[in-house]
């Protein structure tokens, strides 16, 4: 079961989820996001866990909870879509299209 937390203080590491999510079963993985440019956390993560009865448990009891001083909003991970690729191309001013 994938979960996805949001609210996550920019101290929280990648231990700190497994840790929090392992009081409630086996965690399979645990993923802070990063920003791309800085290295800095961008406020929320995922977590895997192999037993979806725990997952659910968790998300339940960790949801709207207080951690390292933050308020964290825990949720089943909805599926990642694919974004429609421009080509590197992006012109404000013509609807995303260039014209040559």
């Amino acid at each position: 079961m994938n979960i996805y937390i949001a609210g996550l203080s920019y101290n929280t590491t990648d231990v700190d989820l497994n840790k929090l999510f392992s009081e409630y079963g086996n965690v399979s993985s645990a993923k802070v996001i990063l920003d791309r440019e800085t290295g800095r956390s961008r406020g929320f993560g995922f977590v895997e866990m192999t037993d979806e009865a725990e997952g659910q448990k968790a998300i339940e009891e960790l949801n709207g909870t207080e951690v390292d001083q933050k308020v964290i909003a825990v949720s089943l991970a909805r599926p990642r879509t694919e974004r429609p690729s421009n080509g590197g191309f992006r012109d404000r001013n013509s609807n995303n299209t260039r014209r040559y």
